[in-house]
């Protein structure tokens, strides 16, 4: 999906959270061909030590791949961050890429997530999910088919059991972000251009990796080397 078109179903669609059946929405937000408002380039982004950084600088140099993700104990995300951060740093530095992955977390639970998944590329996040809002990110989740992703290799019984686990047994019993939160990918830069965007229906709803790599010119990566799929 490229772009928030809204589809008339939508009025239908409801995800359940915390017990609650709350509908998804539908937020406005630029779409590709439009420049970033400066609004939005402006406002913070914290990185692994706090500090704030405007968004608009990661990407006022060079192309950036930015990825939105739902939330970090996610296991959706976490796999999905676990390919990410097989990309190998020589093959964006070839084409002049940037890749960033953006969270809605505490910065404090960045440096846990990279040592989880090996992501070792650019992370901030966003935790009270300006940018998310100001994007058109979703809330909620959109049901509908996303087919089977190239990168998620456990089934929803078994990554949920290993995310829940994170949960209880880390140092702050929290979320790691809105897990309501739908995320999304664009491709910015040099300065406020959107050359794509993407803004995920639904957990599964992401972009292959490869499809990407493409669109900014970095070589194609090979992800098939993992375990199988264990069904519990």
């Amino acid at each position: 999906m490229q772009g928030a078109e809204v589809d008339p179903a939508l009025a239908a669609v409801t995800r359940q959270v915390s017990g609650r059946t709350a509908p998804a929405t539908v937020p406005s937000g630029p779409e590709r061909g439009q420049p970033l408002a400066a609004a939005v380039a402006e406002l913070p982004v914290l990185d692994a030590s706090g500090r704030q950084v405007p968004f608009g600088a990661l990407f006022r140099e060079r192309r950036a791949v930015v990825v939105f993700v739902r939330h970090f104990l996610c296991y959706i995300c976490k796999e999905y961050v676990e390919d990410l951060a097989k990309i190998p740093k020589s093959f964006l530095q070839e084409a002049d890429v940037t890749l960033i992955v953006i969270g809605q977390s505490s910065y404090h639970h960045i440096e846990p997530f990279c040592k989880l998944t090996g992501y070792s590329h650019e992370i901030y996040v966003d935790p009270e999910r300006e940018i998310y809002k100001k994007l058109g990110m979703k809330r909620g989740e959109e049901i509908a088919s996303s087919g089977n992703s190239p990168h998620i290799k456990s089934n929803i019984l078994s990554g949920s059991i290993r995310s829940l686990w994170r949960a209880v047994t880390g140092p702050l019993f929290d979320f790691q972000g809105d897990p309501a939160q739908q995320g999304g990918t664009l491709i910015l830069g040099p300065g406020n251009n959107i050359h794509f965007i993407h803004r995920d229906k639904n957990r599964l709803d992401h972009k292959p990796i490869n499809s990407l790599l493409q669109l900014v010119g970095v070589r194609h990566v090979d992800f098939t080397s993992r375990p199988s799929v264990i069904h519990v």
